[in-house]
């Protein structure tokens, strides 16, 4: 959002996906740095999303996209359809960025961006230091020894949340890794 959007204070940002893995943390990061954030997502998610700082939410199923009016950047996580009709909201200047699938289709006057991301230290570090402080709160789905870790990733069904995968080293201490 930041690199690629350059989201900064007073603009406003789409959320697609807000109560989930990643979409939960967009949400926070745009909040925290004084934008107005608009989430998305089921109608279960709603309290979700809002309860982490969105100003607003739209339900996808039941709502119409073109209610959250313009916007100054589309974070998008689910791809498809919805990615598409995204890129119409964009205010002329802004981006549409995702990390589903490459876009299709660019906003008017404005730009669309895919990219896979990449593990970053300092970014890491950053936002390990965010959790410490309460800054930042990250929905946890579930708590899964590492014996587990391929069932763990076998459910068909949405599991809300990242699931954490448990690993003890060689002393029996516990180690967390999220995936």
């Amino acid at each position: 959002m930041f690199d690629h959007g350059h989201l900064t204070t007073g603009q406003t940002v789409l959320v697609h996906g807000a109560a989930g893995g990643v979409g939960s943390l967009a949400v926070q990061l745009a909040r925290e740095v004084g934008a107005r954030v608009i989430g998305t997502g089921r109608a279960g998610d709603r309290d979700v999303a809002l309860d982490l700082g969105a100003h607003s939410f739209l339900d996808l199923e039941a709502d119409e996209l073109p209610h959250a009016g313009e916007v100054d950047l589309v974070f998008d996580v689910i791809g498809g359809d919805i990615l598409t009709r995204s890129t119409e909201l964009v205010r002329p200047g802004g981006t549409v960025v995702t990390i589903a699938m490459p876009p299709t289709v660019q906003p008017t006057n404005g730009r669309a961006i895919f990219f896979v991301v990449e593990p970053d230290r300092v970014r890491l570090t950053d936002l390990a230091q965010r959790l410490r402080a309460g800054r930042l709160k990250p929905i946890v789905g579930a708590v899964r020894p590492l014996s587990e870790t391929a069932s763990a990733f076998a459910r068909r069904r949405r599991t809300p949340g990242k699931t954490i995968i448990q690993v003890a080293d060689e002393e029996g201490t516990q180690h967390s890794s999220s995936v």
